[in-house]
């Protein structure tokens, strides 16, 4: 038995501002049935583990409204018209949220955040060797304590439920695999 996708017949959307729109759908699914799914369309994502030359991770701490709380997380952020690739977006993130800067950026891994509702994906990156370069530049809704934590420390940090936000966590799978992969 193979999975068929499901015909989309119509789509119209609800909201559109700033990058993000919901839409909704009408699809035909396999036994003629029809369906309203919905859908966020949102810009791709990116999440960095930068580590500093002495094993530490960069860590930032702000609000995060969704959830109502300060939260301590690693760089990350959206993909700007701008941006010619989720890499770059990476670097323009690490920098703009902490001041620090690397040569040594890989793509560890890639994933859909929530590919039931959401249409885009979230690129993680490794930044090896990272230096403080500058100071933060920082949007003007961002409010951003950065700090360095040594890497096992984070580690047993997320082992233990203390990072909460999910793609960071696939982010730090990603780092240690491929760090496991080329030590």
């Amino acid at each position: 038995m193979s999975i068929t996708p499901w015909k989309i017949l119509s789509s119209k959307y609800l909201y559109k501002t700033n990058g993000v729109a919901l839409r909704v759908d009408q699809c035909e699914i396999p036994n003629g049935d029809v369906f309203e799914p919905y859908v966020i369309e949102t810009g791709t994502w990116v999440n960095v583990i930068a580590l500093t030359k002495n094993r530490e991770v960069v860590l930032v701490k702000q609000y995060r409204h969704g959830a109502g709380q300060v939260l301590l997380e690693i760089p990350a952020g959206v993909m700007e018209a701008g941006d010619e690739s989720p890499l770059q977006t990476a670097k323009r993130e690490l920098l703009e949220e902490t001041g620090y800067a690397s040569e040594k950026f890989f793509e560890v891994g890639s994933s859909y955040p929530n590919p039931a509702t959401h249409n885009n994906m979230t690129y993680s990156y490794l930044a090896l060797d990272v230096e403080k370069v500058s100071q933060q530049h920082l949007d003007e809704t961002e409010e951003i304590e950065v700090s360095l934590m040594p890497f096992d420390k984070f580690v047993a940090l997320a082992k233990r439920g203390e990072l909460p936000q999910a793609l960071h966590i696939s982010a730090l799978f990603f780092a240690l695999t491929y760090l496991e992969r080329n030590s």
